[in-house]
């Protein structure tokens, strides 16, 4: 009977209690799961600079391919790699004998030249006083006419091969000219002041110049001053303008921040796998000659620049509230930011949709230029039980706990 009456009540009290005791545990769980805590932003004031981020090679402002006009063996040279040249400085020679003999012929052939006029002056006179004197004989019937007539034509004709020696004399004269500038070409020189960036050629080499010169040397003209070649995409090229500002990194100095200006847009379009872009142009100034040509630059062209505006991280216009995540998390931008809104966490500890106009962005903030907000205000960014974004604009946030209510 004890037995009996232990086992009976025992059911009803583990009844009870689990009638109790889950009603309890839901309700805990519910409370839990409302128990939210917000992580928040102040919206502050600060500078915001929007930019177009390129990679580009660095180059000298002007680069000289210095080649050979003749062919021949190379048989001296006097300028190597990072050799500094002056203008009409001897940077290397040509084997030049066959061209010294070319020159010794020509020279030969001008003054056979001047010598045939002297010839030719010389028939001139002879065939004159044979003319002067047939026509004085024709008058005693001494000589016939015919023989007048024949010392008349050798007469013009010997006036006449005075001008064809004379233009021998011009033919002979720039030929040898020509074989003179041959010569001359033999000697290379520098046509620039600036630094040899590189020798292609080498003692006892053979150059052929016979298509088009062969490249001996590469000068730059001045390292001080050089440009960057970047290429940006046709989404961007509408907000460059020459003399925008910039800045670029290169891997040799990765802590150092370079500076320089948008010098020049060029409207040629250049087209890679259906990408078109259009080249830029930046003006450099390398005057501790860190910067050297070849290296790759980081660059970003700053387009806009706001200063002392309010700033929203860009963590704050992604946030949205739960059963609201199927609307776009992405910002958008000045066009269409009538769309954009804002979590206000109010003193009261409620939400407040603030609806926000944006205006300059870059990647961690955006201008706040229209919406229902102070500077102060605690943006929502997040969760504390959620995964800590990556944007660095939610760095440094405020911790919260509330009930999630929605104030409107």
């Amino acid at each position: 009977m004890v037995k009996l009456f232990h086992n009976k009540y025992v059911k009803y009290i583990i009844l009870i209690l689990a009638l109790i005791g889950i009603p309890c545990v839901i309700y805990g769980l519910i409370d839990k799961k409302n128990e939210l805590g917000y992580r928040t932003v102040r919206l502050e004031r600060g500078d915001i600079a929007s930019t177009i981020l390129a990679t580009g090679t660095l180059n000298p402002v002007i680069l000289v391919q210095v080649g050979s006009q003749i062919s021949g063996n190379i048989k001296r040279l006097y300028a190597d790699f990072n050799s500094v040249v002056k203008k009409n400085q001897v940077i290397a020679q040509i084997d030049s004998m066959l061209l010294k003999a070319e020159v010794e012929k020509a020279r030969a052939n001008y003054k056979a030249a001047l010598a045939n006029v002297d010839k030719a002056k010389v028939m001139v006179t002879d065939t004159r006083r044979t003319l002067n004197r047939y026509k004085a004989l024709v008058k005693e019937n001494l000589v016939s006419q015919s023989d007048v007539d024949t010392a008349q034509t050798n007469y013009d004709s010997a006036v006449a091969q005075i001008e064809v020696a004379r233009a021998q004399v011009d033919q002979t004269r720039s030929t040898l000219d020509f074989s003179r500038t041959r010569l001359d070409y033999a000697i290379i020189r520098s046509p620039v002041d600036g630094i040899v960036l590189s020798r292609n050629v080498d003692v006892g080499q053979t150059v052929a110049a016979s298509l088009q010169a062969p490249t001996l040397f590469t000068i730059a003209q001045d390292l001080t001053e050089m440009q960057v070649n970047t290429s940006v995409d046709e989404a961007d090229i509408g907000r460059l303008e020459v003399g925008q500002e910039v800045t670029f990194t290169v891997d040799a100095y990765p802590s150092e921040v370079f500076k320089g200006r948008v010098s020049q847009i060029r409207n040629a379009p250049q087209v890679v796998q259906n990408v078109v872009t259009y080249d830029v142009i930046i003006e450099v100034e390398n005057l501790d000659l860190k910067l050297k040509p070849g290296m790759t630059a980081n660059v970003s062209i700053v387009v806009a620049k706001k200063r002392n505006v309010l700033r929203i991280p860009n963590a704050a216009l992604r946030y949205r509230p739960y059963g609201e995540e199927k609307e776009s998390r992405q910002p958008k931008g000045i066009e269409t930011s009538a769309q954009n809104r804002v979590w206000a966490l109010l003193a009261d500890a409620k939400l407040k949709s603030v609806p926000v106009k944006l205006g300059v962005n870059n990647v961690r903030y955006y201008e706040l230029t229209e919406g229902d907000l102070k500077e102060g205000d605690n943006l929502v960014v997040g969760l504390s039980g959620e995964k800590r974004s990556s944007n660095p604009g939610a760095t440094g946030s405020k911790m919260y706990r509330a009930r999630r209510y929605l104030g409107h």
